[in-house]
């Protein structure tokens, strides 16, 4: 997932997301893990660092995980908006609390993570993907 990143995946079998987060540390080496059991879902992204998107944060990436691909949109928005430090996070999860049908949030923001809700991660081990994920060039 990336700034712009919109899925709805249906279906029954496990699925892993990777988290393409910018110039983070963490960038591409993070999965979101889903069973079959947890599908349908929605998980959307937002980015004050990668994109031409306009965003009032700074945060890497704002990934939000909701059964409405429309408010897992709003809300990676509207939670990006929040975060330029991260020490913006727990205001930012505060806000993601208040949202009904949110099921989990993940924000990075530099070398830090923030995690809240029904969210799994794993490790991505293979080399191979890290450098699959498109360039991009932060101005």
């Amino acid at each position: 997932m990336e700034n712009g990143g919109d899925l709805y995946l249906a279906g029954k079998k496990m699925r892993k997301i990777g988290i393409f987060a910018g110039e983070s540390s963490l960038s591409g080496r993070l999965a979101i893990a889903l069973t079959g059991e947890e599908l349908p879902l929605a998980v959307a992204t937002s980015s004050g660092t990668v994109g031409p998107s306009l965003s009032f944060g700074k945060a890497d990436a704002v990934l939000v995980l909701s059964s409405s691909g429309a408010l897992a949109d709003a809300s990676a928005t509207a939670l990006g908006n929040l975060v330029s430090e991260p020490e913006d996070f727990e205001q930012a999860i505060e806000k993601a609390k208040e949202i009904t049908g949110i099921r989990g949030v993940i924000i990075i923001c530099k070398e830090k993570i923030c995690i809240w809700g029904d969210v799994r991660l794993l490790p991505v081990t293979t080399q191979v993907y890290r450098n699959s994920l498109p360039p991009f060039k932060l101005k």
